[in-house]
């Protein structure tokens, strides 16, 4: 039996650098920057002071007081992006096709926020007094959960964590829901709202973070003075859809995903395989995936942390699997302006991805201004460039080993 062919028709994302998909792209492109200083804790507890934090997002905007107060705040992102992205496919969802439309929506840590407010109360005022609605406020599924409940879809309901790779694998495994025929359109990407006092903690202490105080600089991938990730919230939704169906109701094509590879480490909890070895495999199998000749690549959206290991490794992956065209290849890290969204940074970057193909313009690499010599390749790292963009990948990488790589092409 063929594969489906899958194409995008409808994106939506709550990021640091604006609250829905066009502002984000907007300011992408413009090379601006959503780290600030940290407020959603106390920044005088940590030696990170920054983070790339949403601004007024008012999540009433989207449902009701009552039910988003029985709702984390990475499920608040989840709804509003995905509630964005199937306004933008101009899609409805009704009793006739419910049980085709699925949703596939990770998170990396759900409900931080939650469990450590309810544990307090728990601490102070005993068992009787913590939430009813505690548990399903944290689970990393809830977001999922809830986008299914609020938006009507009644198909395949799943969750995928595997930390920073969250969203990228999500979009790879709703991808191949699609391709076998078991829906026909897929609610996707991933959500996260980390800037919570233990994550912050958990991540000072394990010296992820970027200790710079400079807001402006602080993210700063391939540069030779990167010190750490810039931590940060948000969501980025996709909606698949098999091109037959797609076409069949005119909806607007962004791009076709074509290709998805996904590969464990085996090696270490936290650092990346010497040489980007697991990232190696990911992006060959997405390739092959797709049918693409590594010559015929464009762009790679990297998963450029801003991470002494993670921007080395992932250059020296590249690479091993591009040879000599790796130095043709245009190579940006949007974590230079939207810091590190780790389950959500998938989706938001999936998005960056196909409108770089869609518009023809490649977002830059902010703050890159003491090249590393490990890191000699092409990062846009003069602003936004306008260049034909055929084929492009989004790479992402994360804790636990897990690497994951999403292709897509023009639609044609």
């Amino acid at each position: 039996m063929e594969n489906k062919r899958v194409v995008v028709t409808g994106i939506g994302a709550v990021s640091p650098v604006g609250n829905d998909a066009k502002t984000t792209w907007e300011n992408i492109i413009a090379g601006k920057s959503g780290v600030g200083p940290l407020t959603r804790v106390n920044a005088d507890d940590y030696p990170a002071k920054v983070a790339a934090e949403v601004k007024d997002f008012d999540i009433e905007q989207y449902i009701e007081k009552k039910e988003a107060r029985k709702m984390d705040r990475f499920t608040h992102y989840a709804i509003a992006a995905s509630m964005m992205a199937v306004k933008d496919a101009n899609l409805t969802i009704n009793e006739e096709n419910a049980n085709r439309v699925g949703v596939w929506i990770g998170s990396g840590i759900g409900g931080m926020e939650t469990f450590e407010n309810q544990f307090e109360t728990f601490q102070k005022r005993g068992y009787r007094r913590v939430s009813p609605f505690f548990v399903p406020m944290m689970i990393p599924d809830m977001a999922a959960g809830q986008v299914s409940i609020f938006l009507g879809a009644k198909g395949i309901n799943s969750c995928t964590v595997t930390a920073c790779a969250t969203g990228t694998n999500s979009i790879g495994d709703a991808f191949k829901v699609i391709q076998r025929g078991d829906a026909d359109v897929m609610i996707t990407g991933g959500a996260e709202a980390p800037i919570t006092r233990m994550s912050v903690a958990g991540f000072c202490a394990n010296t992820a973070l970027s200790t710079n105080p400079d807001a402006q600089t602080a993210s700063r991938p391939f540069d030779l003075n990167r010190d750490g990730f810039v931590i940060g919230e948000g969501a980025g939704i996709v909606i698949l859809e098999e091109l037959d169906h797609a076409l069949s109701r005119g909806a607007t094509i962004y791009a076709e995903i074509v290709g998805y590879g996904a590969t464990g480490d085996a090696h270490h909890i936290t650092a990346p395989a010497p040489g980007g070895e697991g990232g190696v495999r990911a992006m060959q199998a997405a390739l092959n995936d797709g049918n693409i000749k590594p010559e015929e690549l464009d762009y790679i959206n990297a998963h450029g942390t801003s991470t002494e290991y993670n921007d080395k490794y992932e250059t020296m992956a590249i690479k091993e699997v591009f040879g000599e065209h790796a130095y043709k290849l245009a190579v940006s890290s949007t974590k230079s302006m939207t810091g590190h969204l780790l389950g959500a940074a998938g989706g938001v970057e999936a998005i960056l991805t196909v409108l770089a193909i869609k518009e023809g313009i490649i977002p830059p690499t902010i703050n890159l201004v003491t090249p590393d010599p490990e890191c000699d390749l092409d990062y846009v790292s003069d602003g936004a460039r306008k260049q034909e963009v055929n084929i492009a990948l989004s790479n992402s990488l994360g804790f636990g080993g897990h690497n994951a790589t999403i292709v897509f092409r023009k639609y044609e």
